[in-house]
């Protein structure tokens, strides 16, 4: 007996050991130098709260967090309700549902710059060309060069990748409801809608719940789609909080002070996601 649990903790200790050794403690260490004055390199001095304060005054951090949320929020939605419809129909008994399963997944096995690259081509030429050649005025400019349009291909880009794995877990959820619920329903004259109302998404919600928050976890922390399409252009615009910690952090010599801003946001996205787990577990079939 002693030797077996030797033996599982063999297991456990490597895993245990690498995350807490590149994950737990930079950490931690952030944590220690958010109180500081560390540029990245030199001496340091510690600096109280300082940093903290300096956060909620800094206009181009206000400005990020505006950004960062707006996406969020509108790709959240667009990528759970494109899921759930998406799944509902690979979960139909229609041809080729294999074949159709394996081509929605694609986006997500690929590499989030290579398709944000292709998806920089496609606004920058491809879509202006056709604007142009049809003569389709909205479509004519690149929107990645407009301040106030520039999110939107982001978001398109971020919802059309993310897709893919919240249609999978969708799939997982319609797989778990019973063909008798439905005959029975079609045995009381219940129409798509309200079987779909009072028998799917009800018996799916703890899915529609893991998909709620991590979908707005992900773009919260929203990075590689915007290196890959706009590098957090025109000017500032699409700045997202994460482009603002690495840039001031690893190249403008603000370790300490984006340091916080890390803390604070971490603190933020892990209040957003109790309140999504409290707020959506309440209509959950118990």
């Amino acid at each position: 007996m002693v030797k077996k649990k030797y033996t599982y903790l063999l297991m456990v200790i490597p895993a245990f050991v690498i995350f807490f050794t590149f994950h737990t403690y930079p950490a931690l260490q952030g944590i220690f130098y958010s109180f500081t004055d560390y540029k990245g390199y030199g001496n340091w001095d510690f600096v109280g709260f300082k940093n903290y304060l300096n956060v909620f005054q800094d206009d181009r951090a206000l400005s990020a967090y505006g950004f960062t949320f707006q996406f969020a929020i509108t790709a959240t939605i667009l990528v759970n309700i494109i899921s759930l419809l998406v799944a509902l129909g690979l979960n139909a008994n229609i041809k080729f549902r294999k074949t159709l399963r394996a081509t929605y997944f694609l986006p997500f096995i690929l590499s989030v710059l290579i398709v944000g690259y292709i998806f920089k081509f496609m606004f920058t030429h491809l879509l202006p060309d056709f604007g142009k050649a049809l003569g389709i005025e909205f479509l004519s400019s690149n929107i990645l060069g407009n301040p106030d349009l520039a999110w939107i291909g982001i978001v398109l880009l971020a919802v059309w990748q993310s897709a893919a794995f919240n249609t999978l877990l969708y799939l997982a959820g319609l797989s778990t409801i019973e063909n008798e619920l439905y005959e029975a329903a079609d045995i009381d004259g219940a129409g798509s809608w309200k079987k779909f109302w009072k028998i799917t998404f009800p018996l799916i919600a703890p899915f529609f719940t893991i998909n709620m928050v991590v979908a707005m976890k992900n773009f919260l922390m929203a990075f590689d789609q915007i290196v890959a399409l706009t590098g957090g252009g025109p000017g500032q615009a699409t700045e997202s909080i994460s482009l603002l910690i690495y840039r001031g952090g690893f190249e403008g010599g603000e370790f300490a002070y984006q340091s916080a801003n890390a803390v604070v946001y971490f603190i933020v996205i892990v209040v957003i996601s109790l309140i999504q787990l409290r707020v959506l577990e309440r209509r959950e079939v118990k």
